[in-house]
């Protein structure tokens, strides 16, 4: 897992005149009548709302890199298209139009990102525990296709794995560094780095993952909190799946995810060490970055530390 670089930094990054964008969609929709939004997020793509059910993907050429591919994005979601229990945005087409613009068109996923819908309580949990089956189903997809298909990078082996968390840790260790209040945990953080990453067993399992299913990329109905589904499966890499379940800085909703995804399939103890491991990485982040799971977070690590001995 190397550092990320762009590929093309200086390149121009025009918004699409509202004509231009139909013009790519028609390819694939013939009867697209208008352009409703535009989502200036700043990430590696921009993204067009057009009508009300379909979203045009494109890459910002100044933000192109390696790891993250419109391509791996449209094959990934092909082979979770019609699979039971998995909501992902269907992909409709893609490639490349004049003059040189890479596209994908899929439809929009209904409902809200978690993070606008403020879900507490039993709502919240029940989502969550859903999201957790459902990256369980999508983990749980033949991985010989995807590794053939040479698009989505990462890690194949046990060595590949541990090096992969050892950097995290590293990460995790400066993002404490940086931070404003002063580490409260007994381990510093360098310490507890060093003891996390000697805890991990050799891994056991390596499947192609989302990369970030959280609060951002998950959506909901606000009005029921039912899940409606994930979107963005352009940074997918082969590692560890306890690494995709690891993304909500809360310990309680972590372990919502965790329950869903246990539900369908017992777990090694080698994955259960593992999910220890990236626990401890989430919350030595939350500590750092996330002044209202402080206190949490800080709860958790006694009793993972304990557990890791």
């Amino acid at each position: 897992m190397g550092k990320d670089f762009y590929i093309q930094p200086d390149a121009t990054d025009p918004v699409l005149e509202p004509d231009a964008v139909l013009a790519i969609v028609r390819l694939h929709a013939a009867g697209a009548k208008a352009v409703r939004a535009v989502d200036e997020s700043g990430g590696e793509a921009r993204t067009y709302a057009v009508d009300d059910d379909l979203i045009l993907k494109v890459q910002r050429p100044q933000q192109l890199r390696p790891r993250t591919s419109l391509g791996k994005e449209r094959f990934l979601l092909e082979q979770l298209a019609g699979l039971e229990g998995v909501r992902v945005p269907r992909v409709l087409g893609g490639g490349v139009a004049e003059p040189g613009i890479e596209y994908t068109l899929m439809t929009r996923m209904p409902g809200v990102p978690m993070h606008s819908a403020r879900l507490d309580g039993d709502l919240r949990r029940h989502a969550l525990v859903d999201l957790g089956r459902m990256l369980g189903r999508i983990h749980a997809i033949p991985q010989r296709p995807l590794f053939e298909a040479r698009l989505i990078p990462g890690d194949h082996t046990a060595a590949d794995v541990r090096t992969r968390f050892g950097r995290l840790f590293d990460d995790a260790v400066a993002a404490v560094a940086r931070a404003a209040q002063p580490w409260p945990f007994a381990l510093d953080p360098l310490q507890l780095a060093r003891f996390a990453v000697c805890a991990l067993p050799d891994a056991d399992a390596w499947v192609a993952l989302h990369s970030n299913p959280g609060p951002e990329h998950v959506f909901v109905d606000p009005q029921t909190g039912q899940l409606t589904g994930i979107i963005d499966f352009g940074d997918a890499y082969f590692s560890h799946p306890a690494l995709d379940l690891r993304r909500w800085p809360r310990p309680i909703d972590r372990a919502a995810v965790h329950t869903g995804y246990c539900s369908e399939a017992k777990m090694s103890d080698s994955f259960n060490q593992t999910w220890r491991v990236a626990c401890v990485l989430t919350d030595m982040l939350a500590i750092a970055q996330e002044p209202e799971c402080r206190a949490s977070g800080l709860v958790e690590l006694e009793e993972l530390v304990e557990q890791l001995r």
